[in-house]
Formats: structure tokens, C-alpha cells, sequence
């Protein structure tokens, strides 16, 4: 009998472990995964960049020459860049901030009566995803 409880508890354990074990390793799937699809939105998002460039573009190009079609674009834009959001991409504060280089790169400096390393033009918008920087924004700052 003490020999078929040992057995017992020690199949007993080893299942209780087998079974943890099991657990961790669903885990760690999910996470791999969840990294995966974020990944993988990457490349996405970065070629959707060009386009919300462009529709940026044309809405500076349109509120001079075209007012109707403004508004058309603006909802474009904001539809796009609310499912965009919810993926994840948020536009990198820039105009005004304290240069960091890791969210900015500064292509031109000017001088100016600013607090030195103070950010006066973002000429081109950076993005994160997830929190990592997908794109620096291109940046004047003061010197």
C-alpha cells in the first residue's frame, strides 16, 4: 500500500508540474504572438506614413486655394489617424518641446532668442508604435 501511495503522489506532482509547465508555455505563445502582430503592423503603419504625409500636404495646399474641401480631407485625416490610434501610432510632440533625440532629429538649427535646444519647426511629424519609435520627427531647434 505505502508503495502505491508514493507512486500516487509522485504521478500526482510530476502532473501538478507537467501541468504549470503547460500553463507558462501557453504564456509565452500569447506573448510571442502579441509581439508578432505588433511587428508586423510595423511595416504597415510605416507605409501608411506616406500617406498621411500627403493628405496632410493637401490639406495645407487645399486651405489655400480649395475652403470645401477642406473639411473632406480633415475627416479623412482624422478617421485615419483614429483607427491608425487604435493600433497603436501616436504622433511624437514636437513644436515647442525640448529637443530628445530619441523621438527627434534635428536637421537645422537657428539662432534665436528661445530657450537653446527648444524645438521652433517640426518640418517633417514622427511617430510611435506601441511605444517605440517608428519614424524621429525632423525637427528645427534653437541655438
Amino acid at each position: 500500500m505505502a508503495k502505491r501511495d508514493k507512486q500516487y503522489h509522485e504521478l500526482k506532482d510530476n502532473m501538478i508540474r507537467l501541468q504549470a509547465d503547460f500553463e507558462n508555455y501557453q504564456k509565452h505563445v500569447d506573448k510571442e504572438k502579441d509581439k508578432f502582430i505588433k511587428t508586423a503592423n510595423q511595416a504597415l503603419m510605416k507605409d501608411l506614413l506616406e500617406t498621411i504625409d500627403g493628405i496632410e500636404s493637401a490639406i495645407a495646399i487645399a486651405e489655400k486655394q480649395d475652403p470645401k474641401t477642406v473639411e473632406g480631407l480633415k475627416i479623412i485625416h482624422s478617421n485615419l489617424m483614429k483607427t491608425l490610434g487604435k493600433h497603436g501610432l501616436e504622433p511624437i510632440k514636437a513644436l515647442g518641446e525640448k529637443f530628445d533625440p530619441y523621438y527627434h532629429e534635428a536637421v537645422m538649427q537657428e539662432k534665436t532668442d528661445a530657450k537653446e535646444d527648444t524645438i521652433l519647426e517640426e518640418l517633417q511629424k514622427g511617430y510611435t508604435l506601441n511605444m517605440n519609435v517608428l519614424r524621429h520627427s525632423k525637427v528645427k531647434i534653437a541655438r
